[in-house]
């Protein structure tokens, strides 16, 4: 009875105390559900919002992936070779304005994108290196040059005609390669002009630049006569080296990108020097020389890397007839 008596009138109080409160579940789940990030999953608002940022990053992927497929297409086509020159000029556009004027570069996009239409990236990597070595070269010692009165106009920045003058003879080897001109037989002989066009022009490039800005001792190819630096038609032993190994360089990287093999790669260093040689000719005995005002560095260009092509192509058959 004791134990009944203490404990009874203490029951009501105990029940009191121990009485579960659920009033803040109910205040909680009366709330919007972005207050629960948790549980934002069950927001149809989010849920939507989600499912168009997946869809999105989904087509995203599939764009990527279409360029990506297009760019490696395999012969190339006109649609990839667009589609790499747009990505590479707009990428490389700080280099570019390095080398060449804004009309420059509008000739250096038609040459690009020809050239992997007919060689793929290539031939697109032999002239990149081509312009990247010609553009150093041109860049050296420049205040020298200038002071001298024989530097490259617009500190060397290169106008539409010498794009033009300079690659003459290889977008002639791109359409012959591209139209199938000779059959399967001069598919691999447009490829070899090709390269021994850009390994003379770079000779020519590198041995005038590196001659105007080491040479010691310039001579006139015609009689011998030391002549200052710059002068048409000179050579001085630093700047014929350095032509020389420049060719070689770039021979070189068409027999990595499998242009062309080592007999190719000897051929075109070879025609190469020739055809510098020939130049040098042309511009000691008639460059700038009354009645042949027309003849200016552009079109002697054109002459000197069409010279080259060719005899790479006779050499080419001449060894391939023995």
């Amino acid at each position: 009875m004791a134990f009944s008596t203490l404990s009874i009138p203490r029951l009501p109080l105990l029940l009191h105390i121990q009485r579960p409160k659920f009033s803040f579940l109910t205040s909680k789940l009366q709330t919007p559900f972005d207050q629960f990030p948790h549980l934002s999953t069950l927001n149809p608002r989010h849920h939507q919002r989600s499912s168009m940022k997946a869809q999105a990053s989904v087509s995203d992927l599939g764009i990527v992936e279409r360029a990506v497929q297009l760019i490696q297409s395999s012969p190339p086509t006109w649609q990839s070779a667009l589609l790499s020159n747009i990505i590479i000029f707009t990428l490389g556009s700080p280099l570019l304005v390095t080398g060449l004027s804004l009309s420059g570069i509008g000739a250096a996009f038609l040459l690009g994108t020809l050239t992997w239409r007919a060689f793929g990236s290539s031939g697109f990597l032999l002239v990149a290196t081509y312009f990247v070595i010609g553009t150093a070269a041109t860049k050296v010692k420049m205040a020298q040059k200038e002071a001298q009165g024989v530097a490259e106009k617009r500190k060397g920045r290169r106008g539409p005609g010498s794009v033009i003058g300079s690659s003459a003879a290889g977008c002639v080897c791109a359409f012959l390669s591209i139209n199938g001109v000779g059959g399967e037989a001069f598919t691999r002989l447009w490829e070899l002009a090709f390269v021994a066009s850009f390994c003379t022009k770079l000779s020519d490039t590198v041995s005038s630049e590196i001659g105007k800005a080491y040479g010691k001792t310039t001579y006139l190819v015609t009689t011998l006569k030391v002549v200052p630096r710059g002068t048409e038609g000179a050579v001085s032993a630093e700047g014929t080296l350095a032509g020389l190994l420049a060719s070689v360089l770039l021979a070189f990287v068409g027999y990595l990108k499998g242009q062309i093999n080592v007999p190719g790669a000897a051929i075109c260093v070879i025609a190469a020097q020739i055809a510098n040689f020939g130049e040098s000719l042309i511009g000691a005995s008639l460059q700038e020389k009354e009645g042949f005002r027309w003849l200016n560095n552009d079109v002697v260009n054109v002459i000197n890397i069409s010279l080259g092509s060719i005899l790479a192509v006779l050499m080419q058959k001449i060894i391939l007839q023995s």
